[in-house]
Parts: structure tokens; sequence; C-alpha cells
């Protein structure tokens, strides 16, 4: 009896090993798989990685030739900036420089015209009506009036 169990069970025992081997090869052939899956995911990743990377190089790539757009559009304006606020400068000195002389022409054509009514007389007043005793409207008029310039309109306005 020994023997048939010996050998039943030396049956069975190869008869395990060789399903533990078809085990064995079942679980390896897996683990093949699941590691070329890995591999192919990884690679994928890499590739998706590497696209990610160029897309931002790209994008990189054409923020900084806009930065550098931005910049020579400032720089221009800058420019342009300055050269009108310096024409403004000027524009105000000149400006300022006739408003002094406009004043200066006033005081001036004031005291000619108190010079003037302090040497009429009744020779001059006869002057002021042509022979059919109208006013004459050449000869009724102060010949130097003041003149007034407004700076918010620039107009010359006489007095």
């Amino acid at each position: 009896m020994a023997s048939p169990g010996g050998a039943c069970s030396s049956g069975s025992s190869s008869l395990q090993n060789s399903g533990s081997d078809g085990d064995r090869d079942m679980v390896d052939q897996r683990k093949r798989k699941r590691m070329l899956s890995n591999r192919e995911s990884a690679r994928r990743s890499r590739m998706r990685k590497q696209q990610h990377l160029e897309g931002l190089s790209a994008q990189l790539d054409e923020l900084k030739k806009e930065n550098n757009q931005m910049n020579t559009n400032i720089g221009m304006t800058t420019q342009l900036y300055l050269k009108v606020e310096a024409e403004n400068a000027i524009l105000r000195a000149q400006m300022e420089e006739l408003s002094n002389r406009l004043n200066s022409l006033n005081e001036i054509i004031g005291f000619i015209n108190s010079t003037n009514y302090l040497l009429f007389d009744e020779a001059q007043e006869t002057q002021m009506f042509n022979d059919c005793g109208f006013m004459d409207a050449w000869n009724g008029m102060p010949l130097n009036q003041p003149i007034m310039a407004s700076a918010d309109n620039d107009i010359l306005m006489m007095y």
C-alpha cells in the first residue's frame, strides 16, 4: 500500500508541479503583458510630455515676439510723447510772449488814447461830420483802440 500511495502521492505531486508550472507561466505572461503595457504607457506619457514642452516652447517664442513688438511700440510712443511735450512747451512760451506783447501794445494804445482825448478840440469835432451833417464813419471812430485776445478761443477783439 505504501507503493500505491507513494505512487499516488508522487503522481499528484507531478500534477501539482505541472499545474504550478502552468500557473507560473500564466503569471509570467501576465507580468510580461503588464510590463509591456506599462512601457507603452510610459512611452505615450513621455511623448505627451514632449509635445506639451514643444507647445510651451512655441508659446514662449510667440510671447517673446509680442513683448518685443510692445517694447518697440512703447519706445515709439514715448518718443512721440516727448516730441509733443517739447512742442507744447514751445507753444506755451510763444503764447506767453505774445500775451506780453499784446499787453504792452494795449498799454501804448491806452496811453495814446488818453493823450488824444486831451488834445481833442472843436476843430476835430467838426471833422467827425460830413458836409450833409451826418456822422462820418471813418472819422468818427478813434484811430487807436485796444486789442484784446482770448486765450480760450484765440480770437482777437477790437474795443
